[in-house]
């Protein structure tokens, strides 16, 4: 996701990323924040000697640069797609695919890419202003993309972030999803562990990442952008959705 969150420039801090961690454990990281076991059955991740099989539900996200993604043809059990950027970036495909995938009837969410350079509490405002003014249902996902610092410190990314999800969840009543990848947000997430995480680690089988920084548990591990962004969760569809819209 990292390039495909820029709207018409930024570089993509995206082809990311290392760390290490088993198969299940990884798996039953996810699967303790969440208080569950069970999973959609779409994708397994590779076994180690004396592993059991996790089963991993499969989702894609995308943006204005895949204008042309077929959601109905997709295997894709959640979606999730770019609204915002900045202080008024707007996606133009967010209409279209919200509509898609609420026919699909997949779980879907939406994610506003963020730049700390800038008020956070404006940008979480353009964030809402957007998703806002399109029919919204129980499950919906709410998500800061953020990969990028402008130049700014570690403590004032940190506190960026903190006031952005903190003005989306008070505003909507959820939770907001943390996207970033995995040594970004191990270096600027601390603090953050209260927000689902959707993390990205390209070097690594689907499912076989840990969480960085002071998250127990991922909610996400996206594992691939080519030729799209492709993502795995060890959650269901339900329990995906429990982290949306009331």
């Amino acid at each position: 996701m990292l390039e495909h969150r820029l709207s018409a420039a930024p570089v993509s801090l995206k082809r990311r990323l290392s760390l290490s961690g088993k198969r299940l454990g990884a798996a039953l990281v996810v699967l303790t924040a969440v208080g569950v076991f069970a999973a959609a059955p779409v994708q397994a991740a590779p076994q180690a000697p004396g592993e059991e099989n996790v089963t991993l539900m499969y989702g894609e996200d995308v943006s204005n640069h895949e204008p042309n993604h077929d959601w109905t043809a997709s295997p894709a059990k959640f979606g999730i797609i770019k609204a915002t950027e900045g202080l008024s970036f707007r996606d133009s495909t967010f209409a279209r695919f919200w509509q898609e995938l609420d026919e699909k009837g997949i779980v879907r969410g939406a994610y506003h890419y963020g730049h700390p350079k800038n008020d956070p509490i404006a940008e979480a405002e353009h964030f809402l202003s957007m998703v806002n003014q399109h029919p919204a249902k129980p499950g919906d996902l709410l998500v800061l993309d953020l990969e990028t610092t402008n130049g700014r410190s570690v403590a004032h990314v940190n506190a960026w972030a903190k006031a952005w999800l903190a003005h989306v969840k008070a505003k909507t009543g959820v939770t907001p999803m943390f996207y970033s990848g995995w040594n970004f947000a191990n270096t600027y997430g601390r603090g953050l562990a209260e927000y689902p995480l959707w993390v990205a680690h390209y070097s690594k089988a689907p499912g076989a990442v840990t969480p960085p920084a002071d998250w127990k548990s991922w909610a996400i591990h996206q594992y691939t952008e080519y030729p799209i962004d492709k993502n795995v969760s060890a959650l269901t569809p339900d329990e995906l959705r429990a982290l949306g819209r009331p």
